[in-house]
This record gives C-alpha cells, structure tokens and sequence, in this order.
C-alpha cells in the first residue's frame, strides 16, 4: 500500500519520487530507448507492437499511444524521459507544457512570460493550506523582471 505524502496534495502535480519511479519503471525505459535512432523507427513503424517489449500496464500502454503526457506521468513517468517521445514526434518541450496545461504554445509562452500560473487555486486539492481570514489581504506579487546592468 501506497503511503501518503504531503504533496499528494497540489494538484495537478505527480512528483517523481521512488515509488512513482518504480511504478513508471517501463514508460521511462520504453522512452530511454526512443534515444536510438533504430528504435524511434521501430516505434513509429508500428508503435503497439514496439511497446511489448517493455513492462508496461494497459494503462500505460494507452497513455503513451494517446500521448497522453499527464496521464504518463501520474503513472510513473518522468517528465524528462517521457520529452523523448514528444521529441520523436517532432515536438518541443513548449510544446509538450502547452498540451498537457490546456492551452496553445503561444498563451503557454504568454502565460510563462508573465511569471506563470497564479499560485490561487493551485495550492491544495483538500484546501487545508487556504489563507487564514486574518492573513488574507492581497498582497502584490514582487516583480521578476530582470534588467540590464549598466
């Protein structure tokens, strides 16, 4: 049985630790493999059949044939493995971060360019890490814009 984190708590967010790591043990060596560049062919000639060669489970199966990077990475897979399947497919990793939050390449690279998502909202799926009333003036958020030394 699987123990609780802490962190199980953010959503949308699966940290790679060692249990995840074990559970995702044949995405990430399926997508290690996509470094060759005689597997990536073997994959894309016949990409089911090029999955049986690894331990994985149905669902694992259907979510790297659906490219389903999420879906990847709640199962076990790291986020930095499974870009090698993006990157077989021809796509960048802007790519990848825009698909899997929902939204174009261009608004994810708005958004990013803006200072990223609002931490509102994003902090806790049982909402135990809410402000306090007494905390909960607005506070404005320090600027990260770098400048130019002179």
């Amino acid at each position: 049985m699987t123990k609780r984190q802490d962190y199980d708590d953010i959503p949308g967010t699966f940290v790679f630790d060692a249990e995840r790591s074990r559970q995702g043990y044949g995405i990430n060596m399926f997508c290690m493999s996509l470094m060759k560049e005689e597997n990536r062919k073997a994959f894309k000639a016949n990409e089911a059949e090029y999955l049986k060669k690894f331990s994985l489970t149905p669902e694992q199966t259907e979510a790297i044939l659906k490219r389903d990077y999420n879906r990847m990475l709640e199962l076990g897979g790291n986020i930095y493995f499974t870009a090698k399947l993006g990157a077989t497919d021809g796509h960048s990793f802007q790519h990848m971060a825009a698909v899997m939050t929902g939204s174009t390449q261009d608004e994810y690279a708005k958004m990013m360019l803006a200072g990223g998502r609002s931490v509102e909202g994003n902090r806790s799926k049982s909402g135990k890490d809410k402000p306090s009333k007494a905390s909960s003036g607005k506070t404005k958020a320090k600027s990260t814009t770098l400048t130019k030394r002179k």
